[in-house]
């Protein structure tokens, strides 16, 4: 949680709105989720693009969640 917190909003945001949903039709990342769902995403190319990008999402809900809690 401190390393979410030592980044800053608009460069996760940042990172969300461009990695995050690269290409952007269809996002990359629901379809890896999709892909996830349906128990299809097996090559290890397919786990690094979901880690890929997935990563800012997951760094963006850290960091709200220790914002809330600060607060």
């Amino acid at each position: 949680m401190e390393f979410a917190s030592k980044i800053s909003w608009p460069l996760i945001l940042i990172a969300c709105f461009t990695i995050g949903l690269a290409p952007f039709n269809p996002p990359h990342l629901l379809e890896k989720l999709n892909m996830l769902v349906r128990g299809e995403l097996v090559k290890p190319l397919d786990w690094f693009d979901l880690f890929l990008h997935g990563a800012p999402w997951v760094l963006l809900i850290l960091k709200s969640i220790w914002w809330i809690k600060e607060r």
